[in-house]
């Protein structure tokens, strides 16, 4: 009875181990919970606190003198007869705060553009591990059908060879389907394993999660078409292609960048106040200080240049980005398009004619109207197809998947 009692509660902790999960339930579990989302954020943050450096000006300097030694009296530290102060502050010429300022608020703007484009790949990679998962349980549980069945028709196969009823060369043959199912079935769940632990990893969610997606929503998802043609896609993609924007986001942050290494060639200003005792002109009084560098070189002239040099770079970047973004969309569309078309030439009706076909040879093989070796090559043959179309549905969603992370805007209607 304890043993029964044991074995109750191992089941129910292995079910409560798995969570089923729809795909909006895994976006919103990754949004809470995907750590390199939640460190990537720091970025922006970092960013904000570099915009408020950048307005914070030099601390103003303060300085004093007293007598260290007075000669006509010979006295040492004659504090009472001669002390002086003064007190200056950097102003800074030129724009350079302004340009500054600019700089760091473009380089938010990078950050946020930098979020924006991990954001979609970790969505993207959530979508197609979640669907990975999703056929390769499809597979599992097709594949464990046949094996089943499969594994008891060698077990009797086996006991009539024993008897010499039957040649030990069918229980051989069967054998071998039986073997190759149970490959099929160890890599499948090696796969399930992988993809299972990657969305604990995407999710923050420590359970197996099981997809819990209907057969109508897979078939929806199957069927829709992106809206526009190749062209079109290229376009959308250039507008909102987050990598792309940051590309061209960092010519504007290069420019402002020289502008702001260029601003550094103008002096700045050093303007102050001082009071001095006894040592001036006259007692107690009080002097307007200023002080410039001598504007004899560029003493910036280097950075600048450099600065200049970066913005041609990034040009270039982000020319080769554009070419780069539009080729791989023209490559995701049509593998797209393949495959979708691949899959359309197969119809419900020639997948229930497959079903019935293998009903119908299960059935007729037990009546013993169609020999071993038709059986076994029907079954092998009806192995590959349906791991096949499983393959197939995958990847289609697979490319759809890639396209929606080229373009990142809407297309699949």
């Amino acid at each position: 009875m304890n043993r029964i009692a044991g074995l109750l509660i191992v089941a129910s902790s292995l079910v409560a181990a798995q969570q089923q999960m729809s795909l909006s339930d895994c976006e919103e579990a990754f949004q809470k919970n995907n750590l390199q989302l939640l460190a990537e954020q720091y970025n922006i943050n970092m960013a904000d606190a570099d915009i408020l450096q950048s307005k914070i000006w030099e601390l103003p300097q303060l300085s004093g003198q007293i007598n260290a030694y007075n000669p006509e009296d010979r006295k040492v530290f004659d504090v009472g007869r001669a002390k002086g102060a003064e007190i200056t502050q950097l102003i800074y010429m030129g724009g350079k705060k302004k340009n500054e300022i600019a700089f760091a608020k473009s380089n938010k703007e990078l950050a946020q553009l930098q979020f924006s484009q991990l954001l979609i790949d970790l969505r993207v990679q959530l979508h197609t591990t979640y669907y990975n998962l999703y056929y390769e349980r499809l597979k599992l549980k097709n594949t464990e059908k046949q094996l089943g069945y499969m594994s008891d028709l060698l077990a009797a196969y086996k006991q009539q060879s024993a008897k010499g009823n039957v040649s030990l060369k069918d229980e051989v043959r069967l054998q071998s389907v039986v073997i190759q199912l149970s490959n099929d079935k160890i890599a499948i769940n090696k796969n399930i394993l992988e993809f299972e632990q990657d969305l604990k990893v995407l999710t923050g969610i420590t359970d197996d999660i099981e997809p819990k997606l209907s057969d109508s929503e897979a078939h929806d998802i199957l069927a829709a078409q992106p809206f526009g043609d190749e062209t079109e896609l290229q376009k959308k993609a250039v507008e909102n292609n987050a990598d792309y924007q940051y590309n061209l986001k960092l010519i504007d942050n290069s420019k402002l960048y020289a502008q702001w290494q260029k601003s550094l060639n103008v002096p700045d200003l050093n303007l102050g106040a001082a009071w001095d005792q006894n040592g001036g002109t006259f007692k107690n009084e009080i002097n307007l200080t200023v002080g410039i560098p001598l504007p004899l070189w560029k003493s910036n002239k280097g950075n600048v240049e450099k600065a200049n040099f970066a913005i041609q770079q990034n040009q270039k970047n982000a020319e080769f980005q554009k070419l780069s973004l539009e080729t791989k969309v023209q490559a995701a569309y049509k593998t797209w398009k393949t495959q979708y078309d691949q899959l359309s030439q197969i119809k419900s009706d020639d997948l229930n004619n497959m079903e019935l076909v293998y009903n119908g040879m299960l059935n007729n093989f037990r009546k013993g109207n169609i020999s071993l070796i038709e059986f076994v090559d029907f079954m092998d043959s009806y192995r590959e197809t349906a791991l096949q179309i499983y393959d197939m549905k995958n990847g289609i969603m697979q490319s759809a998947e890639q396209l929606n992370q080229l373009i990142q805007t809407k297309i699949f209607y």
